[in-house]
């Protein structure tokens, strides 16, 4: 006959082989299921182009910092741009638009300007200013002035310009002309030219 103590053994090792059963029948009887999911991601492209034609024909790139020519400004009155005197002023228009390419709308923000080595950059002053596409750049020119300069040197004030995207996909986008009003000062040298160069700077926004 069992003891007692042989009873309680055999009744502890029956009830961890009844801990051990659940436990098994706990693991076989999970259940696992999955969801998966994926996207896929592809950037937008932008692109800012400039005319001195018109606002619908003549563009081209024009970034320095990729080895392009800066668009060589035609300014009215030519005759007068190469044989300046003090208190004269010329006029010059430039077209900029985002290419067909482009995807968002932008800002458009002058960056600075650089002057050359002519001798009179001191003694010219300029403003640049936003107007209809269509309007003509002179003296009658009416808009939002973006940059001035008191010198070819410097750039005194920088107000942003909106750009539109195309309205449809392929189409580039709305032109916005920027007129350029060069101004001879009293101390304008005999002889001497001036060159500059102005940077412009789009970024994309959200649409």
């Amino acid at each position: 006959m069992a003891t007692k103590d042989t009873q309680r053994k055999v009744l502890a090792v029956l009830a961890g082989g009844v801990v051990l059963g659940v436990g098994v029948g706990v693991t076989l009887a999970a259940w696992n299921d999955s969801e998966f999911a994926t996207g896929t991601f592809t950037a937008g492209s932008f692109n800012l182009e400039g005319s001195t034609t018109s606002a619908t024909a003549g563009y081209a790139e024009h970034n320095v910092d990729d080895g392009d020519t800066a668009a060589s400004l035609v300014f009215q009155l030519p005759e007068v741009a190469s044989s300046m005197a003090p208190g004269d002023v010329v006029y010059a228009p430039f077209w900029v638009r985002l290419d067909s390419t482009t995807t968002n709308d932008a800002t458009l923000l002058p960056a600075g300007i650089t002057a050359g080595t002519g001798g009179n950059e001191a003694n010219l002053s300029y403003t640049v200013t936003a107007i209809d596409a269509a309007e003509t750049c002179d003296a009658t020119a009416t808009g939002d002035v973006v940059a001035t300069g008191a010198t070819l040197s410097a750039q005194t004030g920088a107000t942003s310009v909106p750009l539109t995207q195309g309205a449809t996909a392929g189409t580039p986008g709305t032109p916005v002309q920027l007129c350029f009003a060069v101004t001879a000062g009293a101390g304008l040298d005999q002889g001497d030219t001036a060159v500059a160069t102005w940077e412009f700077t789009a970024t994309s926004i959200d649409n």
